[in-house]
């Protein structure tokens, strides 16, 4: 199994591929031993080899090299020697600071549950061999206990780890910083790679050398945000897609947090990682504990692509609602693009007539259904039928929708408010914010204070009356900005600091009930686009809005980023009109198209106003991805051409079947080139020995897919002759191909 534990207390983790090693030192202290490729015999006497050094403080005079500032530790604390920073920090009644968390004992279980009211991962019964650890120490000086949680999950080589610190005294003590884990690796030879941005341009790769002191992401908007994602990786330097080492960390939470590389002055690197302890405080009073969310490590030598199929695997079968991980998702039409706020019944009847006929099957109804909302200005809090538009109510839409043979869906923001609402009217105690202190409304909106029960109540009652009357299938969940003035009038004062916290709870707890009584409805989350795109929304909606810029050029950016850690399954990916709202350029609906196909299929243009060509070509691509559907949405992706290499001009990824028969890839070109280089695209995860036809036509060797590549001609004459139906009238400028590969025969 993954676990096992020798005579003198060294912890052995074991994945298929690789181990986790770490120890009780002398001290009572974890000590941290090794991370990385599986080590069938370790010799501790070699991988815990250290010696005195000058000026370090110790914790015997008869032990000179023992000194925690040059020890590899599992989860470190301040005060003792060790100068970097730790991974938790409490103060104490008397104003001390100081912690003493010694070895007392461990368990080890089969499987692994789900934390109650949070976001965690969990395991298959006895089906995935999945086991978890738990370490318990003790500091009895202060009555505290502490239990570090180790899961591994063996097939996806991943360990999901955790802090849960317990108040067993009489007296309340301060958590000023609880990290979900700290691993400290012997080496700094790794750039620093995270996933950041902005809105509309969200989860664009960067990285950068690591170097002595410390390099950090990290969020102060009570959300995970578009700017930096909960995610860093450490790469070898000469990672590539297919090849090298890397190291990659998640977190499993959706407010603010901190990714952290520390690099000390004997080149040993500490990666942090939790809730960000900026303008966070917890007071742990008697006989409560204060668990932390999980984070995931996972360690490749399979470069990128190796690290995120271990991400992709973990996910799908260890994390998203498993209720849907096997499901089809739907292809949608979204109004928003098409119709903004100008609608009623009519225009949405007709919507929903012209989407049946192309094949679409799900029509979801965005921002503007409810109150008086007919602008950006009003009615947020109000979830009841915009009567003016709707006379026949949510009810009598639904029965419509529904009985062109379509799903039906709703958009919400249920955790804003406006001013000119009903809502705030009756409750403005509710809005976060300052008394005495001027408010900043964004998007003419306010926050509701999700710590609070009362709130959470209202909204679940809103929102399943609408369910309920309606017969949703699919509920929108969008969030449009972040918390300012963050404060509660319902908290002490000495808790105060625990509203970024708490407040994520009440948005985890909302969803919780929600997708509780109402399993079989589909939730997609939406931060202003790909503002919340995490882990831990991820845990209760299975598919999350991945940008507002549905810009065909754009989004390869997005969704390359995006992939790195999270599946095709869970990006929503959508065909909007040109000129695109938020680019303003022109692509063709083919490469809309064969962007949007690596995600989840929807559409958001008015389509009762196509040309009939356009509604043709729409037919013919809704045939195709319902056809290839299962593939597209749950088959390995694998990164082919990075839109980060060299220029930038191209990009190419691929989507392959379990047992290697089929595979769909993509090659899609920025700008066209005069007289241009000759072009090969190469393929990956190909059964050399078999032979495969691509477009139904020719017969290639899977080892000549993926040694030489398949030619990809440029010139104009040469894709005439080969494409009758290639029109020399269209740039060459943001174009796309795409490549059916069909296994015909073994060789």
């Amino acid at each position: 199994m993954g676990i096992f534990v020798t005579p003198d207390h060294h912890f052995e983790l074991t994945t298929d591929h690789t181990s986790y090693l770490f120890n009780v030192l002398e001290s009572g202290d974890l000590g941290h031993v090794y991370y990385g490729p599986k080590l069938a015999w370790p010799n501790y006497a070699n991988l815990e080899a250290n010696e005195f050094r000058m000026v370090m403080p110790v914790l015997r005079p008869d032990t000179p090299e023992f000194s925690l500032d040059n020890l590899k530790q599992e989860y470190p604390s301040y005060g003792h020697g060790d100068f970097r920073y730790p991974a938790y920090q409490i103060t104490y009644p008397d104003g001390s600071r100081i912690s003493e968390f010694q070895y007392d004992h461990y368990a080890i279980v089969r499987g692994k549950t789900a934390l109650p009211h949070f976001p965690s991962a969990f395991s298959d019964g006895d089906q995935d061999d999945v086991e978890t650890l738990t370490v318990y120490l003790e500091d009895k000086t202060a009555k505290l206990s502490l239990a570090l949680n180790y899961s591994v999950f063996p097939h996806q080589d991943v360990i999901v780890r955790s802090a849960a610190f317990t108040n067993t005294g009489t007296g309340s003590v301060t958590l000023d910083a609880a990290g979900s884990f700290a691993v400290d690796l012997p080496s700094s030879c790794f750039d620093l790679y995270q996933l950041s941005g902005a809105w509309a341009r969200e989860r664009h790769l960067y990285h950068r050398p690591l170097t002595r002191g410390i390099q950090s992401v990290s969020s102060t908007r009570n959300s995970s945000s578009a700017q930096q994602n909960p995610f860093i990786a450490l790469g070898s330097k000469q990672i590539d897609d297919a090849n090298g080492a890397v190291y990659g960390f998640s977190l499993i939470y959706s407010g603010s947090f901190l990714a952290q590389a520390e690099v000390d002055y004997y080149d040993t690197t500490r990666v942090t990682m939790g809730i960000n302890p900026f303008d966070f405080v917890w007071q742990l009073a008697p006989e409560e504990s204060f668990q932390t969310p999980e984070g995931i490590l996972t360690y490749s030598d399979q470069g990128w692509n190796g690290m995120s199929d271990n991400f992709h695997q973990f996910l799908t079968h260890h994390l998203l609602p498993q209720r849907w991980v096997n499901q089809d998702r739907p292809i949608l039409i979204n109004n928003w693009e098409a119709t903004y706020f100008n609608f009623n019944e009519e225009k949405l009847v007709a919507l929903g007539e012209k989407a049946k006929a192309l094949g679409i099957e799900l029509l979801v109804l965005d921002d503007g259904w409810f109150g008086k909302r007919n602008d950006a200005t009003t009615s947020l809090g109000d979830w009841e039928a915009n009567l003016a538009k709707l006379p026949n109510g949510l009810a009598g839409l639904s029965k419509k929708i529904h009985g062109l043979g379509l799903k039906f869906g709703l958009w919400f923001e249920p955790e804003m408010v406006s001013q000119e609402s009903n809502l705030y009217k009756a409750h403005p105690d509710w809005v976060i914010h300052v008394p005495n202190r001027r408010m900043t409304p964004s998007r003419n909106q306010f926050v509701l204070d999700f710590s609070r029960t009362e709130v959470i109540d209202y909204l679940y009652r809103a929102m399943s009356q609408a369910i309920q009357e309606a017969q949703l299938d699919y509920i929108k969940w969008d969030m449009n900005r972040h918390i300012t003035e963050l404060y509660s009038l319902a908290l002490p004062p000495e808790r105060e600091k625990e509203l970024g916290y708490r407040y994520i709870q009440g948005v985890y707890q909302l969803y919780e009930r929600l997708t509780t009584a109402f399993p079989d409805v589909l939730f997609e989350s939406c931060a202003s686009g790909g503002g919340r795109f995490d882990p831990g929304l991820l845990y209760y909606a299975p598919q999350a809005w991945t940008s507002d810029d549905t810009d065909a050029m754009e989004r390869l950016k997005i969704q390359w980023g995006t992939s790195l850690v999270y599946p095709l399954s869970t990006m929503g990916a959508h065909v909007s009109a040109v000129p695109n709202h938020q680019t303003r350029r022109i692509t063709s609906l083919k490469t809309r198209a064969e962007v949007a196909y690596f995600g989840l299929l929807g559409y958001e243009l008015d389509i009762t106003k196509l040309s009939l060509a356009d509604e043709t070509t729409i037919k013919d691509q809704i045939r195709f991805y319902k056809t290839h559907r299962t593939l597209l949405q749950h088959g390995k992706f694998i990164r082919l051409v990075s839109p980060y290499a060299n220029d930038g001009n191209v990009t190419a990824w691929m989507v392959i079947s379990p047992d290697g028969t089929e595979a769909i890839a993509a090659r899609y070109q920025v700008l066209a080139e005069p007289n241009p280089d000759y072009h090969w695209l190469k393929f990956t995860g190909l059964d050399p020995q078999a032979v495969y036809t691509i477009n139904g036509q020719g017969q290639y060797g899977g080892d000549e897919l993926m040694s030489a590549g398949l030619f990809i001609p440029q010139l104009f004459d040469i894709r005439k002759a080969r494409d009758p139906s290639f029109d020399q009238k269209h740039s060459f400028d943001f174009s796309s191909a795409l490549f059916l590969i069909k296994r015909v025969a073994p060789r």
